[in-house]
């Protein structure tokens, strides 16, 4: 055999990666293969394989006699829809995509390019996990790619994809990166199986229940996408993307927009009469950003606070809001955890913020303070503080208490404050006030219930309005709703060169 046609042998060895009967196997359980997979992924002829021809150096356990190209993961980089990605996709045909020295050695370097290059790392995750056969080899090889994770952490966007088993030690890989979407029903994450849950807690559970899609996606908030298949979870991730900048030293792509008629009528009518009905934050979201742009992260978790990107005059933003139609809106620990998470990314990334407040303050109760509602709330009053992109914020109605100041409030650093003339801006609501206040007038009263009612409205008239604050400069305008477009298209392209500096510091501590 001529040393072409070898390389040819190689590689088309290479392609078939466990083999037909596996990749049918893999085929019937509802997955695409890891090339497949690649190959939805990036733009059609840009993939360029790095590692191809790369094997395992095990020798125990009869491994010496089962070797396969690739090593059980293909890497390399491409382009999405014109941008340079770095790529890593587990084969679950070859050892159950299980994690080797040779195969974390491949990811480490196509980790290793992103950093130097800036450029975005995506993860498509199918793997049973450690290869036991190489023992604390395997285990090393992880650590290895958790710390490339942290070094990445901030630089380059990371995107995990879970298109299969991912257990153990393999979870904190994409715990580490930013997003991380599952696919229903083919995908699970936990540290730990339901055998040993069963046999340790004796609960019985099933993988789907412990750690499915939908289980991440709405109680426990690790998956910030559950998808209906592979391939509207390759295009989440495309779409994803296209909000984001390739590193930390970039901005975001823009779109080319005609600016037209900004007016937006619904907004003068959507908030209702009665201070204590909800609407929907989503329709207050929509109205103001550029038509379907809207593409909202961890839907189905903390719903009482809204996040996602959307573009306002062509320009990628993030968009956290407090959602009425929620728990009032008001701020817990998931969604403090869920917006501080938010708001990080953004401010890494170069991506203006848009903080949207409708809060009647932070939730009460014993639950809530047992499981840490004060560190865990703070997380997102620093996060805020901490942002050094251009910040605005939009009070719809209520900001009420020390959720006022979390909000990006002007005092923790907001640039543009812009109120709505339903705002209502004040310590507490107007019936907890007048009681505290008027506690000796109420209870001297031959009418309770009418002088508590009475001072009720005296508070409403003095505080539960935008003036107060307005005249002070901690808002900067009380705007007609249906202007709130315009405003924010205007404000964005003036502070789009803000430069801010900070305090020489390692890092801050937050509050974790």
């Amino acid at each position: 055999m001529d040393k072409v046609s070898a390389l040819e042998q190689k590689i088309n060895e290479a392609l078939k990666g466990g083999g037909d009967k596996r990749i049918e196997a893999q085929h019937k359980k509802g997955k695409l293969t890891a090339r497949e997979r690649l190959q939805i992924l990036l733009d059609e002829g840009s993939f360029e394989e790095i590692g191809m021809l790369v094997t395992h150096r095990s020798k125990d356990f009869g491994m010496e006699k089962e070797v396969y190209m690739g090593d059980g993961v293909v890497t390399g980089y491409g382009t999405i829809n014109g941008r340079l990605v770095y790529v890593y996709s587990q084969d679950f045909t070859v050892f159950g995509g299980s994690l080797s020295e040779t195969h974390a050695e491949k990811i480490c370097k196509i980790m290793d390019l992103a950093i130097q290059n800036g450029a975005p790392v995506v993860g498509l995750n199918d793997s049973g996990g450690a290869r036991i056969q190489e023992g604390v080899v395997s285990l090393g090889g992880y650590a290895d790619i958790f710390h490339r994770n942290v070094q990445a952490s901030g630089v380059v966007p990371q995107i995990s994809a879970i298109m299969g088993p991912c257990a153990g030690g393999a979870v904190y890989s994409p715990a580490i990166t930013d997003f991380i979407m599952m696919v229903e029903h083919t995908s699970y994450m936990f540290v730990t199986g339901p055998n040993v849950v069963k046999t340790v807690t004796h609960e019985t559970v099933t993988s789907e229940e412990l750690g499915g899609a939908h289980t991440h996606a709405s109680k426990s908030g690790v998956t910030h996408f559950a998808c209906a298949n592979e391939i509207e979870c390759i295009e989440n991730i495309k779409n994803l993307l296209s909000y984001m900048p390739q590193n930390c030293e970039e901005d975001a792509p823009m779109y080319a927009y005609e600016a037209a008629e900004e007016a937006r009528e619904k907004l003068n009518s959507i908030i209702p009469d009665n201070p204590n009905q909800p609407y929907d934050m989503k329709e207050v979201i929509e109205e103001v950003v550029d038509t379907d742009s809207f593409l909202e992260v961890h839907k189905e978790y903390a719903q009482n606070i809204v996040v996602g990107f959307a573009r306002i005059g062509g320009r990628s933003i993030g968009i956290v809001a407090n959602q009425p139609a929620s728990l009032a809106g008001v701020l817990d620990i998931e969604s403090s955890k869920k917006g501080a998470r938010f708001t990080r990314f953004c401010d890494a990334f170069n991506i203006p913020l848009l903080v949207l407040v409708d809060v009647p303050g932070f939730l009460p109760g014993t639950d809530q303070e047992w499981h840490g509602i004060i560190t865990n709330g703070a997380k997102l009053l620093y996060a805020l503080s901490e942002a050094t992109v251009p910040k605005i914020t939009v009070i719809t109605r209520k900001a009420y208490g020390g959720a006022y100041d979390v909000m990006n409030s002007k005092h923790i650093g907001a640039d543009l404050n812009y109120a709505w003339p339903t705002a209502e801006i004040a310590v507490m609501g107007a019936k907890g006030a007048a009681e505290i206040i008027f506690k000796k007038e109420i209870s001297e009263a031959e009418d309770r219930d009418a002088k508590w009612k009475e001072k009720e409205n005296e508070y409403l008239e003095k505080f539960a309005n935008p003036y107060g604050a307005a005249a002070r400069g901690f808002v900067d305008e009380v705007i007609m709703p249906s202007d709130t477009r315009t405003k924010l298209i205007r404000a964005y392209k003036m502070l789009e060169h803000k430069v801010v500096k900070m305090p020489k510091r390692k890092h801050g501590n937050i509050p974790l």
